[in-house]
């Protein structure tokens, strides 16, 4: 009973830590949207910050374990690495972009439909296998985001492509992700390790976009080289030093909950996160007006979610139970050749003891 009570409370203080900074990141980057309209370079000022945590980390790591930092060779990571780099980049790039016309409520809504394109790239990909059952899901979250956005009083079409597009590459991106976490031996399951080797090539991707988007008007700005004052320079590195925290936070806090629990509550954990997220969004935060039509497409959606969830675990469960069937097959494999072995070493005996 002691023992599943300290699980239960270790486990819900992990899932309010991811809480946390989750929902947190949402509404501040959509307040740093409004603060700062520089979406495209505050996201590549934010991937420095991070990579410069995560060298520091690994640094500091160092001093204390004296393990030399995780090196990849140029041939694994242009195969392994770049890929979800590019689309992670492209992916926050868009997201953080679309935050400037559109309220939380739609982009957390339409953020929930990456589940239909990661399961078409899953498809694609030969990860997951098609099925009636996963046709129904895209079809209720579809259905939902559809009755979610119609005659909705503050949707922006830029807005809705911006984050749609952000979707479509968020299933590429936990797709190949996905491919690149199940290789152990890369070492790459430790965020530190993940966000030091990723943020470079994500930076790289974004610059190009920054320079023909916002770049230029966001170097010169009063917030930055053309400030004004001291303390309007001051106020922007501090925002923008908090949104990259947070950031970075928010990757740790995903791998402890997944480490010390399983990747299995991170997904029920983001489900009722969305839940949550949708609640403050429209009751608190945004004066954002819902139908009756709007509300039936939330539940509808979110349904299509949770009935995605719930196949997930029955898989989870099911690849439990077949590697539990391998690792007792193993054994009995085992224990036949040790009996075997001391078959044959009793027979040995025997025949030296018959010879004498």
């Amino acid at each position: 009973m002691r023992d599943l009570l300290r699980r239960t409370v270790k486990t819900s203080g992990l899932v309010a830590f991811y809480f946390s900074f989750s929902i947190s990141l949402t509404f501040y980057n959509k307040w740093l949207m409004k603060t700062l309209p520089f979406p495209i370079s505050l996201t590549v000022t934010t991937l420095l910050i991070k990579f410069f945590i995560a060298w520091l980390c690994r640094r500091v790591i160092f001093c204390f374990t004296h393990q030399q930092p995780l090196v990849i060779g140029w041939r694994t990571y242009s195969k392994r690495v770049i890929p979800p780099a590019l689309t992670s980049g492209l992916d926050i790039g868009l997201s953080n972009w679309s935050l400037l016309f559109i309220t939380v409520s739609l982009y957390t809504m339409s953020k929930s439909t990456a589940i239909i394109f990661i399961l078409l790239f899953s498809f694609i990909f030969r990860l997951e296998k098609p099925r009636l059952i996963l046709t129904a899901v895209i079809v209720l979250i579809m259905g939902g985001l559809f009755m979610f956005t119609y005659e909705s009083t503050q949707f922006d079409i830029e807005g809705f492509i911006l984050v749609i597009s952000a979707s479509v590459i968020t299933g590429i991106r936990w797709t190949s992700a996905q491919i690149l976490l199940q290789k152990q031996e890369l070492g790459l399951h430790n965020p530190i390790n993940t966000v030091y080797h990723l943020q470079p090539v994500m930076i790289l991707t974004l610059i190009p976009l920054a320079f023909l988007i916002d770049g230029r008007y966001f170097a010169t700005s009063n917030y930055v080289i053309g400030y004004t004052d001291l303390g309007t320079l001051a106020s922007s590195v501090i925002v923008i030093l908090g949104a990259a925290g947070m950031a970075f936070m928010l990757g740790v806090s995903e791998y402890w909950l997944v480490y010390h629990t399983s990747s299995l509550t991170l997904v029920i954990s983001g489900v009722f996160k969305e839940i949550l997220t949708l609640s403050i969004a429209t009751t608190v935060v945004e004066d954002d007006t819902l139908t009756a039509v709007n509300v039936a497409g939330m539940v509808i959606c979110l349904s299509g979610i949770i009935l995605h969830v719930i196949l997930k675990i029955n898989q989870m469960r099911r690849e439990e139970e077949i590697l539990k069937s391998k690792h007792i097959v193993e054994s009995t494999k085992v224990l036949l050749r040790e009996d075997k072995s001391d078959d044959s070493t009793d027979e040995e005996v025997l025949y030296e003891q018959t010879r004498l």
